[in-house]
């Protein structure tokens, strides 16, 4: 007798993992190719041209997601898309070596781009089909947690390991410490004329001078900081460590303010004061690195030098990666290492510089993706529940699959008060939206500016560590509270909770506190709040999606969820710099205010999310 294929299985077997798959593939493509493309040599045009086209397929996702609807089931779609991207990652593996690698691993990322939007449509239709509503409002923050680990995975342990990869290869990694310090004054002066680098006896390796740099924090004047650095791009430029690319000055990007921003700057904008002339910059030192001996002929040793530990506020200005080959291989190549004008005490950094075998540590990182997404077909294939529910859209005989594409997105358009849910899902996140571009900069800013004057370290612990766990805090907790009470009952305190908490930076920008307690005690509210209020607008997407073709009408939320964070994110910045921070956060509370009006007038079920009878045995 054939065994009945299970309909149900419990959440946590399956949530995570498939949420953890669903964030890999994503911060791959957008995040981890940027890195291993820089680190293999492109440039940074080329980089920035063809990788930001890789974000077009989760733009558009909502074209193709009827057909995920419409053609075999969703559990189908999500086995086949995990096995497609693990294909692509075998595929940036094997060709990372071959000559013309950028052209093929960045195709292989266009088929990994493509199938991981596919995915997202699945994996977001399938759970709404594989848990009833009260389980999905429960499970909302669980998916939100395991999607940011993925995030985290990405931007952290593969880049880790790509790194020890590159470490244990090749050439021995050289260290170079460096520290800051209020009482030394020595200078760095360095001629490189009068170097006479000879062959060093041994095996080839990296020589570097000096070891150990340090800093004084006496600020210098700015001229002095970029005659360092223009000195050695042009001397590394000049004797082939590397090609110069071309930038476009700030100056030559602005054609002057039309008659509408002078006016929103006259009457919106802060009282106008002399600009605080930037004649003083973080103090420099110098570093050099040549090779121990002569390459063979055509060979080429590439050295990457970056930070690996310490204070973000000692930072590589000029100088990450250099080329050695037979003719420059006695000549020196320079580095500058500069302070944060802002540090004014004793603070170390370790860099490191590297010559590894930088193809195979990518091949090797790529290689161990390729087994985990193998592993998770594997385990998906024989874990994932059988919904009864999960059936293609058109599985009568003479169903016609065109005609049911063009239905889908009619039902969608046509679903009762649809203009106010539209509404809800471009204006809900308004001020948010805003807010998320500039906070940053804003903690970054001098004082003199209007910012809090943070050190690029101390805004990575109040974001990076601070802001993140206040984050997934408040996304636990609204998915637990929404599922107990249903997503009417705390609606509105959602809404007022990723809202009411942008007062913050109202504060910090008129109060400009020095504790930096407080300041991430700020930043962890806003965080917390955002966190807890998102619960409401994800479950809020799965309420109007529900129907004969959730799964692609999810889809459709989703891009209008990034509409509304697109558009208002484009002209923030364009707008602060008119008025100023203080009444560009002002304007970002009052921003909230349609959220409000538009959240009363919305459809919405009061036991949506709550357990009850029916809803505990809803697929």
């Amino acid at each position: 007798m054939k065994k009945s294929k299970p309909t149900k299985r419990n959440p946590w077997a399956w949530v995570p993992s498939l949420y953890y798959a669903e964030g890999i593939p994503y911060v791959i493509v957008m995040t981890v190719s940027v890195i291993m493309y820089k680190r293999m040599g492109v440039s940074n045009t080329d980089i920035a041209l063809y990788t930001s086209w890789l974000y077009l397929p989760w733009v558009i996702k909502p074209l193709w997601s009827p057909i995920v609807d419409i053609l075999k089931t969703k559990r189908f779609w999500i086995i086949i898309m995990q096995l497609i991207i693990g294909a692509g990652l075998a595929g940036v593996a094997l060709t990372i070596p071959v000559p013309g690698f950028f052209q093929y691993t960045l195709a292989f990322f266009w088929l990994m781009a493509f199938s991981s939007a596919t995915h997202d449509i699945a994996a977001d239709g399938f759970y709404m089909l594989g848990l009833s509503k009260h389980d999905q409002a429960f499970y909302v923050g669980v998916r939100s947690t395991f999607y940011r680990l993925a995030m985290i995975t990405g931007q952290g342990i593969l880049i880790i390991f790509a790194g020890y990869f590159e470490s244990t290869t090749g050439l021995d990694t050289i260290k170079v410490e460096a520290y800051s310090s209020p009482q030394t004054e020595i200078i760095n002066v360095i001629n490189p004329d009068s170097l006479n680098i000879e062959t060093l006896e041994g095996e080839l390796r990296i020589i570097r001078q000096p070891g150990k740099l340090v800093i004084s924090t006496d600020s210098k004047p700015k001229v002095y900081a970029d005659s360092l650095i223009a000195f050695a791009r042009d001397w590394n430029v000049k004797n082939n460590f590397y090609e110069v690319e071309t930038v476009t000055t700030q100056a030559e990007i602005e054609k002057g303010r039309s008659w509408i921003e002078n006016w929103i700057a006259d009457t919106f904008g802060p009282e106008k004061k002399p600009a605080p002339a930037k004649n003083e910059a973080g103090n420099a030192a110098l570093v050099y690195f040549h090779l121990s001996g002569q390459p063979e002929a055509g060979e080429e040793v590439v050295v990457n030098f970056g930070q690996e530990s310490g204070d973000a506020s000692i930072s590589l200005k000029e100088g990450v990666r250099f080329v050695f080959t037979e003719d420059n291989w006695n000549k020196p190549a320079f580095s500058v290492i500069q302070l944060d004008p802002k540090l004014k005490v004793e603070s170390s950094a370790m860099f490191e510089a590297r010559a590894g075998n930088i193809p195979l540590a990518w091949v090797i990182t790529f290689s161990i993706l390729t087994i985990l997404f193998l592993l998770f077909f594997i385990y998906h294939k024989f874990i994932l529940p059988y919904p009864t529910s999960d059936k293609p859209a058109v599985s009568a005989e003479g169903s016609s699959v065109f005609a049911e594409f063009f239905k889908t997105f009619a039902l969608f358009f046509k679903k009762k008060h649809i203009g106010l849910i539209l509404a809800f899902l471009l204006v809900y996140r308004l001020g948010e939206s805003q807010l998320v571009k500039l906070a940053a900069p804003f903690l970054l800013d001098i004082k003199e500016s209007g910012g809090l004057g943070l050190t690029t370290g101390e805004v990575g612990i109040v974001y990076g560590t601070v802001g993140i766990i206040a984050l997934t805090l408040g996304g636990l907790l609204g998915g637990f509270l929404a599922a107990r009470n249903g997503l009417k009952h705390w609606l509105w305190w959602m809404l007022i909770a990723i809202n009411l908490p942008n007062l913050v930076y109202v504060y910090l920008s008129y109060a400009m506190p020095e504790s930096f307690f407080l300041i991430n005690l700020c930043v962890a509210v806003e965080q917390f709040g955002y966190g807890f209020g998102f619960t409401a607008y994800m479950l809020y997407m799965i309420y109007v999606s529900d129907g004969d073709h959730k799964t692609a009408h999810f889809a459709i939320t989703t891009a209008f969820m990034a509409l509304g964070m697109m558009i208002p994110g484009m002209v923030s910045g364009w707008l602060q710099e008119l008025i100023g921070y203080q009444h560009f956060f002002i304007w970002v509370v009052i921003a909230t205010i349609p959220a409000f009006i538009i959240t009363k007038l919305i459809p919405l079920d009061a036991g949506f999310g709550k357990k009850t009878e029916d809803n505990s045995e809803d697929e």
